[in-house]
């Protein structure tokens, strides 16, 4: 065989050296060291083994505190009820300004509480020696509280004198709010007052201007029973533009509505002048004065007579009657024969079958035209109930212990709401409703019957001839409630704002505000000149 060159040679194997087995030796070491070392540590899962059995055993003690604590004889519970007492006497003395004497009792209750600790701690129950001393003290502050009258007796007399003081305070409070809400909703505006002057002058000024109402008085579309007759009786010449203004603008057919205004005296050229130089899309109005009303006087209306009755005067303006009567009882405008109108429209317009009434407070949202075809079932007036309000039964407006309203009506009869009212004056004539109302105003003289207004003597003339309209025809509370439901705003054909919160004034409800100040035209020169903004 042949030998393998010398440079292909493979190499002698080497030793190795003994200090590397020794440090061989001594890394292999070590590492068994660790791995067993580690392997003996108590895990995690022992402490809280140990953790839970100590929670354990101090749930233990806690339940026999607890046990101490109910037991009738022990010093625990009577520490318990002084401290209990003694924390009730620290809110009576800082109320009565005595803070020494809260900071003393303050202090002993730390001491109870000290003491309650230290036997929850040692799970056995406080002796009387330990707690001698804390009890003494802390019942001699106790009768010293008695002494000073924190009894509860004496503080239950001091509260109910407090209250019943708060309750005359916020009482007279009420009062005075609604005295100066309701001398703010019975006096006109001076914008408004300035709007009547500057009309009554344009109507002096501009013959044209009467020679246009003149015209219009004789129309036939005026008494014409096929068309839509609104009634409005007022003597505020912006708010009844609103009604009209709005009514048109909602109107299917404006050009076959008929507006009848009455309004007084004062303001009559005032109002002529207003619609002899405004427009809507067609609708004729007429304008009357209520003093050519000859045939109302006191002779025939028992109204009219009562109104200038001396006494009744007397009652309405100076509130010198019974002082617990309601300030709205004493609203002067129920002296105004406009307010009562509404009971002789037959006499007003006897061509026509069937009218509208709206108060001069409404803003109309829907075409009203639908409203005269509305069954009223032979019944006189059409109107929305007011059960469903916070008010509005028989019993809220009329005087139920007089024998005449007791024996005629049933006190949980449902009222109903003037403001939007539909006429069948064929119906009215038929069951002689305004002798009715002249009846009832007679037996009245002396304000038994009812105490205000035109709805009580209302609701006594059409007992039993009115119809239920649907509530969306008329949403009331805009002038006196500010949480009107908005889904019932929306829907609803006509807005009242019955109350002392007139759109008009600036006393209006905010949120209300502009569903009646988008049908008045603010770039009027006139009502520019007034600041009627």
């Amino acid at each position: 065989m042949r030998r393998r060159a010398a440079d292909f040679r493979r190499p002698a194997r080497r030793r190795l050296s003994r200090g590397f087995w020794a440090a061989l030796g001594g890394f292999l070491f070590i590492l068994f060291m660790l791995l067993f070392g580690h392997e003996r540590q108590p895990s995690p899962d022992v402490f809280h083994h140990e953790e839970d059995e100590i929670t354990r055993r101090s749930v233990t003690a806690g339940m026999n505190f607890t046990e101490e604590m109910i037991s009738a004889n022990s010093i625990t519970r009577q520490l318990g009820d002084q401290m209990t007492l003694a924390k009730a006497y620290v809110v009576i003395a800082k109320e009565n300004n005595n803070l020494q004497f809260a900071w003393e009792l303050s202090s002993h209750i730390r001491d109870c509480q000290l003491l309650l600790s230290k036997a929850a701690t040692r799970g056995s129950p406080i002796t009387m020696q330990e707690a001698e001393a804390t009890i003494r003290e802390l019942a001699a502050l106790i009768y010293h509280a008695k002494e000073l009258h924190y009894d509860s007796a004496t503080m239950i007399m001091k509260l109910k004198a407090q209250i019943q003081a708060l309750e005359d305070r916020a009482n007279a409070a009420n009062v005075q709010s609604t005295t100066f809400g309701q001398l703010a909703a019975e006096a006109t505006p001076k914008s408004l007052y300035c709007l009547g002057i500057r009309l009554a002058l344009q109507w002096m000024k501009h013959p044209k201007l009467r020679k246009s109402m003149e015209e219009k008085k004789n129309s036939p579309r005026l008494t014409d029973i096929n068309l839509y007759h609104f009634c409005v009786f007022s003597d505020n010449v912006l708010a009844t533009s609103v009604v009209v203004n709005s009514t048109t603008y909602h109107a299917d057919h404006p050009e076959l509505l008929v507006f009848h205004i009455v309004t007084d005296g004062v303001n009559f050229g005032a109002m002529r002048a207003w619609f002899a130089m405004n427009h809507y899309k067609g609708a004729a109005i007429e304008v009357q004065n209520v003093d050519d009303l000859t045939w109302l006087n006191a002779s025939y209306a028992p109204v009219l007579k009562q109104l200038q009755d001396a006494e009744t005067q007397n009652y309405y303006f100076t509130g010198a009657q019974d002082s617990k009567s309601a300030i709205k009882f004493r609203n002067p405008k129920y002296l105004s024969i406009l307010n009562h109108l509404r009971f002789y429209i037959p006499e007003i317009y006897p061509a026509l079958e069937k009218v509208v009434f709206l108060d001069d407070d409404v803003v109309v949202q829907k075409d009203l035209m639908p409203l005269f075809s509305v069954n009223l079932h032979g019944n006189v007036n059409g109107a929305v109930e007011t059960c469903l309000e916070t008010f509005h039964r028989y019993h809220k407006y009329l005087n139920f212990s007089h024998p005449k309203i007791q024996s005629h009506f049933d006190p949980d009869a449902c009222g109903w709401a003037f403001g939007m009212n539909v006429f069948d004056l064929v119906a009215w004539k038929k069951a002689n409703v305004t002798s009715r109302y002249h009846y009832w105003q007679e037996q009245n003289v002396d304000r038994t019957l009812w105490k205000l207004g035109t709805l009580p003597p209302g609701l006594l003339t059409f007992y039993g001839l009115t119809e239920p309209l649907d509530r969306r025809w008329h949403a009331l509370g805009l002038g006196y409630d500010p949480n009107v439901d908005n889904q019932l705003i929306e829907s609803a054909a006509v807005l009242h704002y019955n109350g002392n919160l007139k759109p008009w004034l600036k006393l209006a409800i905010t949120r209300y505000k502009p569903l009646w100040e988008k049908y008045v035209n603010y770039s009027n020169p006139l009502l520019e000149q007034c600041n009627i903004r």
